[in-house]
């Protein structure tokens, strides 16, 4: 028996975890139910310890774009591209980010043919580096949610304080609020719940989630990423679910208390609000949300990589070109896009586990160590 096997079988055998699941399958009051989990951490913890086939047949756990590598947009992947080719240039990315495609060449294939990609762990790294090569440009690719931005936007703030002129940002960061929200006026698939992102909330608070249970009625526990802690989110959203179709009310509640609080940090909160402004943006597989994104302020903006070398760009970073793939950010076949909005789970895709594998990805759910796809891939659909 592999390790993982041996801790799954432990889990499963767990007293604790027996009287959680009598309690959810007490709570289940019949009929189907969709709940839907907003973070790639989440995803992967839900099918790697098959907590779906804990669950009653009727209760389905779907999974939304909380994968910030899956959603950023093709053309922002072939500004990147284009970019590392540049004379001097100095590309730095998180290590998700090497394989996602296009509409075109993905960076592992543009470092593969000499241009300097490097892979970086933190932010801050990006600021020592840019220092102690001066005569070398260098761009970060500024993606994720609110988990990691304040550390970006640290960043950015560092480089300004040490007049770093050769180091600029190509961004994409994105909120997940308004993302919510869109997913529940679109009306393409009927979510019952939402189990909310622990680290994001960790930045925003709980109470960041009352407008989606206020505006739609839908219940929302934030929770942590134990197996435990997501049994014990599914049997509150449970109850919550049985209550809301009695004519009852519904609430946010705080599942992980011991790491989020009702106002969030401020001061994380404060960096952000410093550094970026709130903008209109595009979402792979989505389309454009209305105030979901993240750009420079004016004052930071003389570091915007678009800026920079935006005299530099030619035909390759046409954004409103590209067509299909610019708009949808995916290739022929591939349903990523109706996978990030909890259209479809990844099996239903033609391409899965055929075309797009983790060797040789078509989609970016598939890219992520986060995407919905590659869980599936690595444990299955954890259904019985």
């Amino acid at each position: 028996m592999s390790d993982f096997a041996e801790v799954l079988a432990e889990f499963r055998r767990s007293d604790r975890v027996r009287a959680l699941i009598r309690m959810v399958r007490k709570s289940y009051r019949g009929g189907s139910v969709k709940i839907m989990e907003v973070c790639g951490t989440h995803t992967m913890s839900i099918a790697r310890f098959g907590i779906r086939s804990l669950l009653p047949g009727g209760i389905r756990l779907i999974s939304g774009p909380g994968c910030p590598v899956c959603v950023t947009p093709a053309p922002f992947i072939d500004a990147a591209v284009e970019i590392a080719g540049k004379p001097r240039s100095v590309l730095l990315t998180f290590g998700d980010m090497m394989r996602v495609p296009g509409s075109g060449k993905t960076l592992e294939v543009r470092r593969a043919e000499g241009a300097d990609v490097r892979v970086v762990y933190s932010p801050l790294d990006i600021v020592a580096m840019a220092e102690r090569e001066p005569g070398k440009r260098f761009v970060f690719l500024s993606v994720g949610f609110e988990t990691t931005t304040p550390g970006i936007a640290l960043s950015v703030m560092e480089a300004e304080r040490r007049a770093l002129g050769n180091l600029s940002f190509l961004t994409a960061n994105r909120l997940v609020i308004p993302a919510m929200e869109a997913l529940c006026r679109s009306g393409d698939v009927a979510i019952d719940g939402f189990l909310c992102p622990g680290h994001v909330s960790v930045v925003i608070g709980s109470d960041a989630y009352r407008s989606i249970v206020r505006d739609f009625g839908i219940p929302c526990v934030v929770a942590g990423f134990e197996p435990v802690d997501i049994l014990i989110a599914i049997l509150a959203l449970l109850r919550q679910i049985a209550r809301r179709r009695e004519g009852g009310s519904v609430e946010v509640e705080n599942a992980y208390g011991r790491a989020v609080t009702g106002e969030g940090n401020l001061k994380a909160m404060e960096v952000m609000g410093k550094v970026f402004k709130v903008v209109d943006a595009e979402w792979r597989g989505i389309g454009v949300i209305p105030r979901s994104g993240l750009a420079l302020g004016d004052e930071y903006a003389h570091m915007d990589a678009l800026a920079v070398f935006g005299g530099e760009l030619g035909s390759s970073h046409e954004t409103a070109g590209r067509a299909a793939a610019a708009r949808t950010g995916m290739s022929a076949g591939c349903r990523c896009g109706e996978v990030l909005r909890g259209v479809i789970v990844p099996p239903e895709c033609p391409l899965f586990g055929k075309r797009c594998v983790p060797e040789s990805p078509v989609g970016p759910c598939m890219v992520s160590s986060e995407g919905s796809c590659a869980a599936y891939y690595k444990y299955g659909s954890g259904e019985e």
